[in-house]
């Protein structure tokens, strides 16, 4: 991990959680020539599930900002493996898909979904800001807060 985005990360104090093999039948990303598709993580370290609960019951919008924020550095823990390392390869961030496990009631998925947003750009730069979906979820697999994926273009 050398160049720009390297130096960005260390500005901003992030490191990426580990990438995790998948706990289920599916590939963690898939290249098709210069676009990336990123399987749905989870706000994860290491397999470790660190949020899960129900937004607008027992989770409220800023954990779940959190949350959203760890499942998106996830997702750039697998891009970069899909770049060989090198993040600078990345030219945009094309689409975000979140989901985020709702409360009856809860209409707040765009305010969860933008802690992923916002350190997507804070990371790429010009090249972070995407089209987006934010949709509410009845549940999500092993009850975690938030799920997302995402397809990034590539050199």
């Amino acid at each position: 991990m050398s160049g720009t985005v390297a130096n960005r990360l260390k500005e901003l104090n992030i490191v990426l959680p580990p990438p995790f093999a998948p706990v289920a039948t599916y590939d963690a990303f898939v290249q098709t020539g210069n676009l990336v598709y990123i399987s749905g993580m989870g706000p994860t370290w290491d397999k470790d599930i660190r949020f899960q609960g129900t937004v607008g019951a027992e989770v409220d919008v800023t954990m779940a900002q959190e949350a959203a924020r760890l499942t998106a550095l996830n997702l750039v823990a697998h891009l970069e493996t899909a770049c060989g390392g090198d993040l600078d390869r990345v030219r945009r961030c094309v689409k975000l898909f979140g989901l985020v496990n709702s409360a009856p009631g809860f209409a707040e998925q765009h305010l969860v979904v933008n802690g992923a947003s916002d350190v997507l750009a804070e990371i790429f730069g010009d090249a972070g800001p995407h089209a987006r979906a934010a949709v509410a979820a009845s549940a999500l697999p092993l009850d975690i807060t938030v799920e997302l994926d995402a397809v990034f273009e590539i050199s």
